[in-house]
């Protein structure tokens, strides 16, 4: 849920997340090995039903398949999704981007803000492993959570998630286990966003003996706490989850959660073979709409088109995804050296050079918000479009800053080039053609993602088309970015600013959430006013939902969480 260019094994969209694959159709032999499949984690897991319409299976598909159910492993969407049905951090996020308490009762911070202490749940099983005496499932503890985080750390377990932690936790005694159901966590350095790290899956806690039952191979046999426990896995054909029968949480009236009997994850890697099996009731949602198809569905304002509208539904929520294109402004770098982008008017010229709004409408029919605000994204709280005025169109004041910068009207201005991927080269253009109104000539260079990201890290690229995707809810995790003591990752502009540097260092060590975030906001105006990037839209979470599914709610880290989802019974 990049996508984008982030913080080496960060968990964030990279040019070309959204690369749209030509698909195949399942054959014969995996339709019946499907069924086959379905039928035994049924008795697996006592379904008696007699019908398919009183299964309580929440379907899905993963198009870019699922390389591991290991949460140190968690670095993309289609991961992060399955591992959240199957453990359990010490704190979440609600809908609202809220912190809440999950393997955590409670916890307190220490005057001096480096020492958190937890205090846990003693209600929480593993589900059952033969790793466990008796193959039962053992009561979680402290010394699970000490075990978990310090092996996403530890060199040998080569976690892409091993940044989280970097240079933020004591080096001696960062995380212990002080009994049972207490454990402390003590930091290098104050850090605020420390919690809402812990909310990300790779925190999620692991009992030691099962992963060193299977070693590596533990990402086939995943065992934690979750509302759904692990039952069949047959990699690039399909996925089965089933209710947690000792799941500790419940709802309001002491239900225990989930209600859903299980989870069905497919992998049809063709989009258009996806929306087919939606059309026809297989699926119980789509995540985003292809391009192939979005034109068919919705109408240019977003909405769905009148033949749609009592077939399916549609949930558009904010997500915490911007997408840009950056600029590099690194003025030691050769490639600068006659580069017109090392003027700042001429990058705030291409700001205000191109119709955000006309660009959205009609080539995403509205699915995101034009980005005239700043780096960070609606949907956080410290976001604010009035204080934080960024770039909209306005080719008259784009003209006179390339006047102001020495190029009137274009003249002697150079070709300049973006770099983008396949799936955004329609974009790209048309933003070219409408730079080129006001005197800037674009050329549109089209690579592979892989490039790109080399290009980007290296500091090979000078313009090159980026998104930021949300690793928590923080706003750091986007200013972060152009921290210029930060490398590339995440600093693929090479920003360097020394008032900016010193306002993100006091951000981290102000206690008072709304003087912290006014500090956010006048480091995202400082970004706007010197233009490293070129925001143009924040992101959308869309789900095509059958109507069936209930209390199927979104968020903006478009999170799949199903512990609340019931299904309706298709009527006789």
């Amino acid at each position: 849920m990049m996508s984008n260019i982030t913080a080496a094994g960060k968990k964030v969209s990279t040019p070309g997340t959204k690369e749209k694959q030509a698909g195949n159709r399942i054959s014969l032999f995996h339709f019946l090995r499907f069924s086959i499949l379905f039928l035994t984690v049924c008795i697996f897991a006592s379904c008696s039903r007699k019908a398919e319409s009183d299964k309580k299976t929440f379907r899905y598909n993963q198009s870019e398949g699922i390389a591991s159910l290991d949460p140190a492993f968690a670095k993309n969407q289609s991961v992060i999704w399955a591992v959240h049905q199957l453990y359990n951090t010490l704190v979440e996020t609600d809908e609202t981007l809220q912190l809440k308490p999950s393997l955590a009762k409670s916890w307190t911070v220490a005057a001096d803000r480096l020492t958190y202490t937890f205090i846990l749940r003693d209600d929480v099983f593993f589900h059952n492993n033969e790793a466990f005496s008796n193959g039962e499932g053992r009561r979680m503890t402290a010394g699970d959570v000490e075990y978990s985080l310090q092996r996403i750390i530890d060199k040998s377990t080569a976690s892409p998630g091993a940044w989280i932690f970097n240079g933020r936790i004591d080096s001696t005694e960062g995380f212990k286990a002080i009994n049972d159901t207490t454990f402390r966590l003590k930091l290098a350095k104050p850090f605020n966003p420390i919690l809402e790290i812990l909310s990300m899956q790779y925190c999620a806690v692991v009992p030691r003996e099962v992963v060193e039952k299977y070693g590596k191979d533990f990402r086939r046999h995943p065992c934690g706490t979750g509302p759904f426990r692990f039952t069949i896995w047959e990699e690039g054909q399909i996925l089965l989850l089933a209710r947690n029968e000792r799941y500790f949480e419940k709802d309001s009236m002491g239900t225990r959660l989930p209600y859903l009997d299980g989870i069905q994850v497919s992998f049809l890697d063709s989009k258009a073979t996806e929306f087919l099996e939606f059309r026809q009731g297989r699926l119980d949602f789509i995540n985003d709409i292809d391009a192939s198809f979005k034109d068919e569905v919705l109408t240019k304002s977003g909405e769905l088109k009148k033949d749609w509208q009592h077939t399916i539904t549609l949930s558009k929520h904010p997500f915490l995804n911007t997408e840009y294109l950056g600029i590099l402004v690194d003025t030691n770098n050769v490639l600068l050296k006659q580069n017109p982008l090392k003027r700042k008017f001429v990058r705030q010229a291409i700001n205000y050079g191109f119709d955000r709004r006309k660009m959205i409408m009609y080539l995403r029919n509205s699915l995101g918000t034009p980005a005239e605000s700043g780096f960070v994204p609606a949907g956080l709280p410290s976001y604010d479009s009035v204080q934080v005025r960024g770039y909209y169109y306005n080719p008259a004041k784009a003209r006179q800053l390339l006047k102001d910068a020495g190029f009137e009207d274009g003249k002697d201005l150079p070709v300049i080039k973006l770099l983008t991927i396949p799936v955004y080269a329609e974009l790209g253009s048309f933003i070219a053609r409408q730079l080129e109104d006001v005197g800037i000539k674009i050329q549109v260079e089209v690579v592979q993602k892989s490039l790109l990201l080399e290009q980007t890290a290296k500091s090979q690229a000078l313009f090159f088309r980026g998104s930021w995707m949300a690793d928590y809810a923080d706003a750091e995790n986007y200013l972060g970015v152009f921290y210029g003591k930060n490398p590339a990752p995440p600093n693929y502009t090479r920003y360097n600013n020394l008032e900016y540097n010193l306002l993100y260092e006091k951000a981290m060590l102000e206690q008072n959430d709304s003087v912290r975030f006014e500090i956010y906001r006048q480091m995202d105006r400082m970004i706007i006013a010197d233009a490293p990037i070129v925001p143009l839209w924040y992101d959308m979470v869309i789900r095509l939902v059958q109507p069936r599914v209930k209390n199927f709610v979104p968020n903006s880290l478009n999170l799949l969480d199903v512990k609340t989802v019931t299904i309706e019974n298709k009527k006789p």
